[in-house]
């Protein structure tokens, strides 16, 4: 008979001690601590070039975008995570004074990898959908191009697709506009 260790259950406070102290990220989810890999070429290119095409746009703006170092905390359900962008608009609201850990994104961006794909999709965006500053929902594909957009109408989330290069989406919660053909410069696709 094999006896499994319970994994122990770690606070915020915990967490956030921790995490500002290790070498490698992790995400608090859950009350567990969960080592974040490492990701594709083809990951950090799109996450690179959505960035530069948001902050180009940005300058000037009292908007702030963030690649994935910016730790992103859902309090209302305790999940502390690392989206590949961020942005944050208005009144920005950080957990404490070390301001490494944002309280209210507008829009968020996941760069959809094989082993993160549902769990992006599923229980991540459930707890996104908790923060009432995110008003829109990004997520990337790096095997086609395809960029799926949920924005905020109430207490709903419309879909909005593009799926050609040539395509541009839209991102109406930061005034910005996607160009496919800019996202996935360089990026080879299936």
């Amino acid at each position: 008979m094999s006896v499994t260790a319970k994994q122990p259950f770690y606070t915020p406070e915990e967490y956030l001690l921790l995490e500002r102290q290790a070498t490698c990220k992790s995400e608090l989810i859950n009350g567990s601590i969960v080592a974040m890999t490492g990701v594709s070429r083809a990951h950090n290119l799109i996450a690179g070039n959505i960035f530069s095409e948001i902050h180009t746009q940005l300058k000037g703006r009292v908007c702030e975008v963030y690649r994935n170092d910016m730790r992103v905390a859902v309090n209302p359900t305790g999940l502390y995570t690392y989206p590949d962008v961020v942005v944050a608009c208005g009144e920005i609201q950080f957990d404490d004074e070390y301001s490494d850990t944002l309280l209210t994104p507008s829009l968020i961006v996941e760069v959809l990898s094989p082993s993160t794909e549902a769990y992006d999709r599923g229980d991540k965006f459930a707890h996104y959908r908790r923060l009432q500053s995110l008003q829109e929902y990004v997520l990337v594909s790096q095997t086609q191009a395809l960029i799926e957009c949920y924005t905020r109408q109430g207490e709903q989330w419309l879909l909005t697709e593009v799926t050609a290069l040539e395509d541009t989406m839209e991102l109406a919660s930061i005034s910005c506009i996607l160009s496919l053909a800019e996202v996935y410069d360089k990026v080879p696709l299936a």
